[in-house]
């Protein structure tokens, strides 16, 4: 509560925080038009393959054209001014940039620019779940290793999760379950980036006039994304993916302590400590009453009478016992919020969320029947779809990460809803990232879970 205050007397030192941004996309779009209206918060530098949709992203966002045209990052450390590159090397070979935000959406190159980065020193914070949760908790390691932070990206919804969680742990209550609300069906599930617009309600003409990436909000709209965040939150927070994967039970606000208690007390969840997604959206396409589609949430329950009157006394949402509860935040504005994970590692030297353990994950499932030649397109694809299931369970069947799934041929038939091997495809690009995977899976081997 006092971020504010810490920066405040940071920049009154003459000592701002300096951070550099890899992507320039819509997420890093969101963190640009915020950076420029924090005083004593500089960003030295941004990064992007397309320096021309760079400028126009910055443009966009209201930053004055003489602010980013800094020759180099020496130069906008000097001037406080910003420089625009294709070269991530450059940015992070820049000794004054402290931290250093991945907002690339790529697993494997947002893999490797976090590497280089904690190797130069500087803290990461990872906006890139879909790198995260292939080897965050290896990635969280080598941080710890060289004394630097590596973190969730706060605004997004798996580290509000965490919060939550460590909130409702902090105050003693025990965590029944946590996660989301998002729009799906169960049709969603074989949607492809042909198909997506029509779920989303979208017409050709109104696809045409934005800048809309199909294959990302069709992984939004599949349950891909869905799974890569919870997943996440399992890594971050000890909680488990259910055996099957997550069960997206249609769920408003007021049944969350409801829908989200064990089964053994008439709720949805298989056993008390889980993560899943409350859908917006009843199976036959019905809305769900007071639903919280851009929400999080955190079910708990209280530890005796005298909790469960309180529950009572101060108007909390319960179940019909009043043993359970919830507390949610209704929305989150992603790259808008980023900025308190930046000076969290830079000023608390605290993550906003990390990988501490490889419990969940999420992993490549067809879409359809396929045969050997064909080529898996990743997510958001045509090919397959991503299940968040226990990490135990991922190894036990030796599962394809979905952040491994883009561009590898099949070598063996696999059928509709089979989770993909690593030995069904051909692994023979991006070794290194595959490697360290590898790497991550021994090192931090799960214990199944308490129903496995």
């Amino acid at each position: 509560m006092n971020l504010y205050t810490l920066l405040a007397a940071r920049a009154a030192r003459g000592r701002p925080v300096r951070v550099g941004l890899i992507g320039a996309g819509k997420f890093g779009s969101m963190v640009l038009s915020q950076a420029q209206r924090i005083a004593g918060y500089h960003m030295v530098a941004v990064a992007d393959l397309n320096v021309s949709k760079a400028r126009e992203s910055l443009q966009r966002v209201g930053w004055p054209e003489e602010q980013y045209q800094a020759k180099t990052a020496g130069e906008a450390v000097q001037n406080g001014t910003t420089f625009v590159t294709d070269d991530v090397a450059a940015l992070l070979a820049c000794e004054e940039i402290e931290c250093v935000i991945e907002a690339t959406g790529h697993p494997i190159a947002g893999t490797r620019h976090a590497l280089a980065a904690i190797e130069a020193g500087k803290h990461v914070v990872m906006v890139n779940v879909e790198a995260d949760v292939m080897v965050g908790p290896i990635l969280a390691e080598k941080a710890r290793q060289k004394g630097v932070i590596y973190s969730m990206a706060y605004g997004d919804q798996p580290a509000l999760i965490c919060e939550l969680v460590d909130w409702a742990r902090a105050t003693g209550f025990e965590v029944t379950a946590a996660g989301k609300g998002m729009n799906f069906e169960p049709r969603y599930r074989y949607s492809t980036p042909d198909t997506v617009w029509g779920f989303f309600g979208w017409s050709e003409e109104e696809v045409a006039k934005g800048d809309f990436n199909p294959k990302m909000y069709n992984s939004f709209t599949d349950g891909t994304k869905a799974a890569i965040e919870m997943a996440a939150v399992a890594n971050g927070t000890g909680l488990d993916c259910a055996d099957d994967g997550l069960g997206f039970p249609p769920c408003g606000l007021h049944d969350l302590a409801k829908v989200f208690r064990p089964a053994a007390d008439g709720g949805r969840m298989a056993r008390s400590g889980l993560v899943d997604i409350a859908a917006s959206q009843e199976p036959d396409g019905r809305e769900v009453f007071n639903n919280i589609r851009y929400g999080v949430f955190v079910t708990f329950k209280a530890h005796n009478e005298y909790s469960r009157a309180c529950f009572k006394q101060y108007g909390l949402l319960t179940d019909s016992s009043g043993w359970y509860a919830s507390m949610w935040r209704p929305f989150h504005i992603i790259g808008l919020e980023t900025s308190i994970s930046v000076l969290s590692a830079v000023l608390r030297n605290e993550p906003t969320g990390s990988s501490k353990e490889f419990r969940g994950d999420a992993v490549a499932t067809a879409k359809k029947d396929m045969q050997p030649g064909e080529m898996l397109d990743g997510e958001g694809g045509y090919a397959v779809w991503a299940n968040a299931i226990p990490a135990s369970t991922s190894l036990k069947h030796a599962a394809l990460p979905i952040g491994l799934a883009h561009n590898v041929r099949l070598k063996r038939a696999v059928r509709k809803d089979q989770i993909v091997s690593v030995n069904d495809v051909e692994l023979i690009n991006d070794i290194d990232v595959v490697n360290l995977r590898r790497e991550m899976e021994e090192r931090f081997r799960p214990t199944p879970s308490v129903a496995a």
